[in-house]
């Protein structure tokens, strides 16, 4: 357990982190938006409400349905065709992390930090953790996995949360209080740990293997933070991720070893597949790598300090949104905007997901949009 004074260096890291960003977008103003005559197709097929999203909200897209939850701790399962709900709870407290999900259990960590696991909409156990959270637990192989800000792994029983392993590392002057990585490859728990990707045997709570992404640059200890921030592109055996305002990079999950990093500024994870990695710089400027070797294949600069969200890339499209709640389409091989589509006009909080041909926005005033490009 870390003391007091750690959680609050920890906890303030990732509000003057946060500061630093929102500072930096709106000090300079938003790009005005281009007039985009579509290239493609899209539409809303249906919306569904939430409580107001002011935590750091992940969407669990499994099977057929999407796992979202609110700030007021309500978790629902929304069918993917058609946004009918198959079931809602309320954990009874508001929530700092969530939501994981494997289509039958769900977990949430709430700001009291007790981690809430439900089965189809029941709640059936509370453990409360040492330390916050500010990610979404992973659940997978009927076990919950909960990385804490100080990079901590705790691993839970899915069916009664009995504890059944801690990873504990070294701990680092400062952690930052951002979304890290916690991800499934095979039989390998993906961590981040720091600027390290650590493949951990699921079963013990053991190091297999490590890979640093970046390599801290700075002055001082808060501009040399460089921690692993989600979400990470999973594609065949390659992982991919992005160190916080130092550098994006991919790993070889079989070898355990780095095949390419690139030093670019950014905060938000990125997207992608087996082709191209998509990500944002501190001023919004996208850019594209080769996956397999990191070479830069386009960037865009339409959507500068707009406070975009993480990407989604979906075969030839990109789709990312923006803090004024619009979603933009843009073509995969170019970086041109071919398409874009409005919510409720409050900034897109999450990191698009995608079930068949549906994809999924929610934004800070607890929209969620169901689009389809065509």
């Amino acid at each position: 357990m870390i003391g007091k004074n750690f959680v609050a260096a920890a906890l303030l890291v990732g509000l003057l982190a946060g500061c630093s960003v929102f500072s930096s977008s709106t000090a300079t103003k938003p790009a005005v938006l281009e007039q985009v005559t579509p290239a493609i197709a899209g539409t809303v097929v249906w919306t569904a409400r939430l409580d107001s999203v002011k935590f750091p909200l992940s969407i669990a897209a499994v099977r057929d349905q999407f796992v979202v939850a609110g700030g007021d701790g309500t978790v629902q399962s929304l069918q993917a065709s058609d946004g009918r709900a198959l079931w809602s709870a309320n954990v009874g407290q508001k929530l700092a992390a969530g939501v994981g999900s494997d289509g039958r259990f769900a977990a949430v960590v709430t700001t009291g930090n007790e981690v809430v696991a439900l089965e189809e909409g029941q709640v059936i156990w509370r453990k409360t953790l040492p330390t916050p959270v500010v990610a979404a637990p992973l659940v997978a192989g009927e076990r919950v996995f909960v990385l804490t800000v100080d990079r901590q792994v705790h691993a839970f029983d899915a069916k009664n949360g009995d504890k059944i392993w801690i990873l504990r590392r070294p701990g680092e002057p400062l952690t930052l209080a951002q979304p890290g990585v916690i991800a499934a490859y095979k039989d390998t728990l993906i961590v981040g740990q720091g600027t390290r990707m650590a493949g951990v045997d699921p079963l013990r709570g053991t190091i297999r293997w490590e890979a640093s992404v970046a390599s801290p640059r700075g002055t001082n200890e808060v501009e040399r933070l460089a921690d692993l921030v989600g979400p990470i592109v999973r594609s065949g055996e390659t992982l991919c991720a992005r160190a916080f305002q130092s550098a994006v990079g991919c790993v070889n999950a079989e070898r355990g070893s780095l095949m390419w990093t690139r030093n670019v500024g950014g905060t938000l994870g990125v997207g992608g597949d087996a082709k191209q990695i998509v990500g944002g710089d501190a001023s919004d400027r996208l850019s594209a790598w080769s996956t397999p070797n990191g070479d830069v294949l386009w960037t865009a600069e339409q959507f500068l300090n707009r406070r975009l969200s993480s990407p989604l890339l979906l075969g030839a499209t990109v789709i990312v949104g923006d803090f004024e709640g619009y979603v933009h389409f843009l073509s995969a091989a170019t970086g041109k905007t071919q398409l874009r589509l409005s919510t409720d006009g409050s900034a897109v909080v999450a990191a698009p997901v995608v079930l068949g041909n549906t994809i999924l926005i929610a934004t800070r005033n607890g929209g969620l949009f169901a689009m389809r490009p065509e």
